[in-house]
């Protein structure tokens, strides 16, 4: 006979609160648990900033920048979204990726968040193939497209 499954008090990788028989103020577990799985669900982010914006409204998520201020101080590199007035952070873990809603681009986390750049398009040289020219401009837009790379104006 299978052995029965013994949780510990929260999840591995995100540390969501499991609930026990017998748990008091279990709503306050499932709620937590629920404000933690908005933020990491299909997160797109409103950008990256050090300090919490002084307007802010619920579900707004941001990615904390290197020098935190405020509330925020200790939590660079983290997600910090907003649930029920109350700044929630969330650890990123290895192969999380996130939309910046600002730039207009992805962003994956493996070791530390990775941002490609948009490389430079060719613009002299000894011979000049304009089919060339075309194709890498149209692949770069097609990255932007993709949100690879960030939309420019």
């Amino acid at each position: 006979m299978a052995q029965p499954i013994e949780f510990t008090d929260s999840s591995g990788r995100f540390l969501l609160p499991f609930l026990f028989a017998g748990q008091t103020q279990k709503e306050f577990f499932v709620n937590e648990a629920h404000a933690l799985t908005d933020i990491l669900l299909h997160t797109a982010t409103q950008g990256e900033r050090a300090a919490p914006p002084t307007e802010s409204l619920d579900g707004d998520i941001w990615l904390v920048a290197d020098g935190a201020t405020g509330e925020w101080v200790g939590h660079e590199g983290e997600l910090a979204g907003l649930q029920a007035g109350v700044w929630r952070f969330v650890s990123p873990k290895d192969g999380m990726r996130i939309f910046d809603n600002s730039a207009g681009q992805f962003s994956v986390y493996s070791n530390g968040w990775i941002r490609p750049t948009t490389p430079t398009a060719p613009t002299e040289g000894q011979t000049v193939d304009v089919e060339l020219r075309a194709a890498f401009d149209q692949l770069i837009e097609a990255l932007r497209n993709a949100g690879i790379f960030p939309v420019t104006e």
